[in-house]
C-alpha cells in the first residue's frame, strides 16, 4: 500500500531543505554528519559501541544505585575500545508487568530528580572518559513504561500487557499505535523532552545542548507504526507526524546535536521500505539506525541453534546490505545500534560458551570495517548489551521488582540472555580487535 498523500507531500518539503546538522560544524568535541558520514573536529568517527540502558540507576545517589560499579563498568568498556553508549534517559512509572521501577517520571510530571541526577553522574563519567552517549526519551516497549503507560495516563486507564495470552501478537503494538494520534498523550512525552533536553548537568554544570559527551537524542527506543500492516497503513499519518514535531522540538531546543529515530529498520516498519524511508526524511533526522534480533524475528530456532546458525547469519547480512542501500538513498549515514544473539543452547548463565554469538558479531563487525574502508554510510555498531559485572540474583534468571543487580537484558526478559558479562573474554577480545581495525582506517 502507498502512503497517504499529505505523507508524500510533507516528504518531499523535507527534501527539499537544507539539513540542521551543519549547525554543529565547528564545535569541539562534537558529533556531526557530513553528508553519509559522522564526524568529530572534521576526522571520521566510525566506533564500537555498547547498550548499557540501565546506567542513569547506576549513576543515582540512592539505594539502587552505584556509583563505583558505574566507574568501573566505564573504564572496562573504554578498555575494550567502546566509545559510544547508548542508553535510556526515561522510563515513565506504569502499570504494566516487567516495567522497571524507578522511574523518570509519573503522569503528573513528578519527575524523580535522583534519577535524573543519576544520568548527570552517567553522563559526566561518559563524557570524562572520552565517550559519546545516545539517549532516547521513551519506548515502544513496555519495559521501561514507555508509550502505553503514556496512553494510559489519559485514556482512563486502559492498557494490554505484552505477551498477555487473551491478547495475542500484535494487538499489544497495534494498541501502542494509539499513541501517536493522541495530543494529550504526546504533549505529556513532549513535556519530557523539553525537560530533559533543556537541563543543566548538576555534577558538570554543562547544559546538555552544550555537551560533547552527548552524541545523539533518539525519539524512543525501537518506535513502531503499528503491529500489522493494516494497522501501520492507517496510521501513518500520525505516526510520520510524530516523528517530524518530535525531531523539530528537539532541535529547537538543541540544535548542535544529533536526532534519530531510534527504529529497529524494517522489522519496525512492518516490512515496508516506503514507511521506513519515508520516517527518515525529515531534515531533522541526521542518521538511520538498524536492529537486528536473528532469535527475536524467527530466523534462528533457538531449540536447533546449530542447525540454523547459518542461515540466521545470511538473513542478518542481507539485512544490513538492505539498510546500506537505505542510507545510500538517503544519503545520510546508518548504525547497528542494536544486535544480539543468545548463548549457546540458549541459555542464561555467564558459564556457558558464547561459540555462535562470537560468530554472529564476527559478522557485524565485519560488515561495519568493510563498508567503511569502502567510504559508505555505515558508521559503527552498539551491541546489546553490557551487563558487566552485573549478576541476577534469582534462580530462575528473572527479574524481580527491587531488584538492583542491574544487567544489560531489561526486566522483561531473562538476565543473561544476550547480554555480555566481564567474563566473556572472547567477545571482549572481538569487540578489542573491532575497535583497534576502526581505528586504523
Amino acid at each position: 500500500m502507498t502512503p497517504s498523500r499529505r505523507v508524500v507531500l510533507a516528504a518531499a518539503a523535507a527534501l527539499s531543505l537544507p539539513s540542521r546538522a551543519a549547525a554543529s560544524i565547528g564545535r569541539p568535541g562534537f558529533v556531526t554528519r557530513d553528508a553519509m558520514g559522522l564526524k568529530i573536529d572534521g576526522r571520521p568517527y566510525r566506533f564500537v559501541g555498547a547498550n548499557a540502558w540501565y546506567l542513569a540507576w547506576l549513576g543515582a545517589e540512592a539505594d539502587f544505585g552505584d556509583r563505583a560499579r558505574l566507574g568501573r563498568e566505564l573504564d572496562t568498556l573504554a578498555g575494550d575500545g567502546v566509545t559510544n553508549i547508548r542508553l535510556a534517559a526515561s522510563a515513565e512509572l506504569s502499570p504494566l508487568k516487567n516495567s522497571v521501577r524507578p522511574a523518570f517520571r509519573d503522569r503528573d510530571a513528578g519527575y524523580n530528580e535522583t534519577l535524573l541526577v543519576g544520568l548527570d553522574r552517567a553522563l559526566a563519567e561518559i563524557g570524562r572518559r572520552g565517550m559519546k552517549a545516545v539517549l532516547y526519551l521513551t519506548n515502544f516497549w513496555e519495559w521501561s513504561g514507555g508509550m502505553m503507560t503514556y496512553l494510559s495516563w489519559v485514556n482512563g486507564g486502559r492498557y494490554l500487557n505484552m505477551n498477555d495470552p487473551a491478547h495475542p501478537w500484535p494487538a499489544f503494538p497495534d494498541f501502542v499505535a494509539d499513541y501517536y494520534g493522541n495530543a494529550e498523550a504526546v504533549g505529556l512525552y513532549h513535556d519530557y523532552v523539553r525537560a530533559v533536553v533543556s537541563r543543566t548537568n548538576t555534577v558538570t554544570g554543562v547544559r546538555y545542548a552544550d555537551d560533547p559527551a552527548i552524541m545523539a537524542w533518539q525519539l524512543a527506543n525501537e518506535p513502531r507504526p503499528a503491529g500489522s500492516e493494516t494497522r501501520a497503513a492507517a496510521n501513518l499519518p500520525a505516526f510520520h507526524g510524530w516523528i517530524a514535531d518530535t525531531a523539530r522540538l528537539i532541535k529547537s531546543l538543541d540544535p548542535h546535536h544529533l536526532v534519530s529515530t531510534g527504529s529497529e529498520g524494517l522489522k519496525g516498519s512492518v516490512e515496508r521500505a516506503d514507511i521506513l524511508l519515508d520516517a527518515h526524511r525529515s531534515p531533522d533526522i541526521d542518521y538511520l539506525t538498524a536492529h537486528i534480533w536473528p532469535a527475536n524475528w524467527g530466523w534462528l530456532n533457538r531449540q536447533d541453534m546449530a542447525g540454523t546458525d547459518a542461515d540466521a547469519r545470511a538473513r542478518a547480512a542481507e539485512y544490513i546490505r538492505q539498510h546500506i542501500g537505505f542510507a545510500r538513498e538517503l544519503g545520510k549515514p546508518l548504525v547497528i545500534e542494536e544486535f544480539g544473539y543468545p548463548r549457546d543452547g540458549d541459555a542464561y548463565d555467564p558459564a556457558t560458551a558464547v561459540t555462535l554469538r562470537d560468530g554472529f558479531y564476527t559478522d557485524i563487525h565485519a560488515a561495519v570495517l568493510a563498508d567503511g574502508r569502502a567510504g559508505g554510510p555505515l558508521a559503527g555498531s552498539n551491541f546489546w548489551a553490557w551487563n558487566g559485572e552485573g549478576r541476577t540474583r534469582n534462580p530462575d534468571f528473572r527479574f524481580r521488582d527491587g531488584d538492583h543487580a542491574w544487567l544489560g537484558d531489561p526486566p522483561h526478559e531473562p538476565q543473561g540472555w544476550y547480554g555480555v558479562f566481564d567474563t566473556d573474554r572472547s567477545t571482549r577480545a572481538l569487540i578489542r580487535a573491532q575497535a583497534a581495525a576502526l581505528a586504523s582506517l
